[in-house]
């Protein structure tokens, strides 16, 4: 990886643009870091069993953004950054994350992953499955070692990332607001593994508790934006912003916050006629590419677009809020950026 001292386009260009690092020496310090943290990664999915060691680094050696590897770094770097389990928490939480993803694609059918073929594809959905399995086992083992409390902190962000993915599969329950379950599946699916990455991170660099519990609840509500926000871009952005043909989430019917803000209108009566004629072309095929434009056209001009942004932004905000207690510097704005460019990315 390119230190920053070497690249000519400035420090933020030697890391993943996930998380904006605008003071040259942190973003060296973190770069070099992070390249520890891919080389113990790929020793840790190493295995001499060549159909296990093939599948388990196909995600890895796909890449990624090693946003919540970073996250953990930085949050580090509030305390003593150069404490050697920093790196071990650093892999812990991207091994997790990267288990987590095949057995999302196998339960979302994902043809792709990190612009490489989704691994059930390669190898079917039971390799899948139990390859997503072995990370996880991995992922534990080197979480041991980081002691007791780090072992009680990763299994319930796992039980919470279960039960988000539970809850998403079956839906509300009779009588639960949509809206709010929809919340808390991104809560504990997505959020609830940035927020540990922080935790983490605050832990092992020494800090104390305040700023332990600040780091934490700035990472669960991050989350929870940068979800939103990507519920806006992929209705509000061009394929070339996004990284991915707009609507590709309507298509597949995958519930997003504009529709669900649509349905829970319908439901309460409180729709116009085109709302529903909407809402029922939404719940149609939409495997042809115009009946998918004309959706997305739709909704980009709907309230419900502004309403998910305005929720975008506001999660952003609350996530800075959460930054108060931490020390002014470098890493508090580099956080504190990351929160901006996401209410500005939903915006």
């Amino acid at each position: 990886m390119t230190r920053a001292s070497d690249a000519s386009a400035g420090a933020s260009a030697t890391l993943p643009t996930a998380i904006p690092v605008s003071d040259p020496e942190l973003a060296d310090r973190l770069a070099g870091r992070l390249a520890r943290v891919d080389a113990v990664l790929a020793e840790a999915v190493a295995s001499t069993d060549r159909l296990a060691d093939d599948a388990s680094r196909h995600l890895i050696a796909a890449g990624g953004k090693r946003f919540r590897p970073l996250l953990t770094l930085l949050a580090g770097e509030l305390g003593d950054g150069e404490d050697p389990r920093l790196v071990d928490a650093a892999v812990v939480v991207e091994l997790t994350q990267v288990a987590s993803l095949y057995h999302d694609d196998v339960m979302d059918s994902a043809p792709v992953r990190r612009g490489a073929p989704a691994a059930h594809t390669v190898w079917g959905n039971s390799i899948a499955i139990l390859v997503g399995d072995l990370l996880f086992a991995r992922a534990s083992a080197l979480v041991a070692g980081l002691g007791p409390e780090a072992v009680v902190l990763q299994s319930h962000t796992f039980e919470r990332m279960c039960l988000g993915q539970l809850h998403e599969t079956t839906g509300p329950a009779a009588g639960d607001d949509p809206v709010d379950h929809y919340l808390q599946v991104l809560s504990d699916k997505t959020a609830s593994l940035l927020a540990t990455s922080a935790r983490l991170g605050a832990m092992f660099g020494g800090c104390p508790d305040e700023i332990v519990e600040a780091v934490t609840g700035y990472g669960e509500k991050v989350g929870t934006a940068f979800q939103l926000a990507d519920d806006v871009l992929d209705i509000a952005s061009s394929g070339t912003e996004s990284g991915k043909t707009p609507g590709t989430d309507l298509r597949e019917h995958v519930p997003t916050m504009p529709v669900l803000l649509l349905r829970r209108r319908v439901e309460r009566g409180e729709a116009s006629p085109s709302d529903t004629a909407l809402l029922a072309r939404l719940d149609g095929d939409l495997s042809d590419d115009a009946a998918l434009a004309a959706v997305v056209a739709d909704l980009r001009e709907h309230s419900v677009l502004a309403e998910t942004r305005e929720l975008a932004v506001r999660w952003a905000r609350e996530a800075a809020a959460e930054l108060a207690p931490l020390p002014d510097g470098p890493v508090k704005q580099a956080f504190g950026d990351l929160a901006t460019a996401l209410a500005d990315r939903a915006a």
